[in-house]
């Protein structure tokens, strides 16, 4: 798959992994121009199963993504919407899309992440940040909105109901530590051990089956969304998806015939053993 001529950001694949740079303008803005490459990149990924994995990150010095560009908020009804004519809006229809594409997703964040910005790093699946340059916010209470790219709907499945709205009411900065602790991200690490650690955890994903992958993503956010009887038939659903495209069955037979489930050396080492067994196919 080509993953090139995007404005607002660049995409480099390795392997399994694509990285996505985003480096658009003095403070990379959430305008037009990045739902755009963002549309077109989920378009991409959506058909490619080359793609395991997708780390997004920036090299734009003190800032990840900005905030959703405020020119189109000004540009916005001041007439009230009856219930049953609200349309999704567009930033809520693109990272909706980005968020069920088949890969892995990953934010690295090392600079400013407020508003929109904010918003698309909770619809990736895993979100890592740097402490002493990440910095968090969600400013649209002040301003007389809500957040409104899924940040309203999104923070309480990630923290719960009263740090949703601590973090959407006090319209604060956080840094990568609160973050963590009220469940935005799932880890704040120094400046020198995010690199390190987003590469490995990426490298180790991109060794599994893209279709065990996607059905994963598909089968957690289900429990989410559903009662759990019907979260529990989606995860059966998935099961079967995913043996009917992976090797896992024989993966299984190989692991029997064997005999490494009785095998007290790969019991204390299952977590090679897992990485071992990807050469079975």
């Amino acid at each position: 798959m080509d993953y090139k001529n995007f404005q607002t950001f660049t995409a480099k694949q390795k392997g399994g992994i694509l990285t996505v740079d985003i480096n658009f303008g003095p403070v990379n803005v959430q305008g037009q121009e990045m739902l755009a490459d963002l549309s077109s990149l989920c378009l991409r990924l959506e058909r490619d199963r080359s793609v395991k994995v997708v780390v997004f990150e920036s090299s734009n010095p003190g800032y990840w993504v900005c905030h959703y560009d405020t020119n189109l908020l000004r540009d916005m009804s001041t007439e009230a919407v009856p219930r049953n004519e609200v349309q999704l809006l567009d930033l809520q229809s693109i990272l909706e899309r980005l968020s069920n594409v088949p890969q892995a997703t990953i934010a690295k964040i090392e600079g400013l992440t407020r508003g929109g910005g904010h918003e698309m790093a909770l619809a990736l699946d895993m979100r890592f940040a740097a402490r002493g340059k990440a910095k968090f916010m969600q400013m649209e209470v002040g301003m007389g909105i809500l957040p409104c790219g899924g940040g309203a709907s999104r923070m309480a499945r990630q923290t719960g109901l009263g740090k949703a709205l601590e973090i959407i009411l006090g319209a604060r900065n956080w840094d990568a530590d609160e973050a963590e602790k009220f469940g935005t991200i799932n880890k704040a690490l120094n400046a020198d051990e995010i690199g390190p650690y987003v590469d490995a955890l990426a490298e180790r994903i991109s060794k599994f089956p893209a279709d065990s992958i996607a059905a994963s993503k598909r089968a957690v956010y289900a429990s989410i969304d559903l009662p759990i009887k019907e979260a529990l038939k989606e995860e059966a659903y998935q099961l079967f998806q995913a043996t009917s495209r992976t090797p896992a069955i024989k993966r299984f037979t190989y692991a029997d015939e064997n005999g490494t489930q009785f095998d007290h050396n790969n019991q204390k080492n299952w977590e090679q053993m897992v990485m071992d067994i990807q050469e079975v196919n």
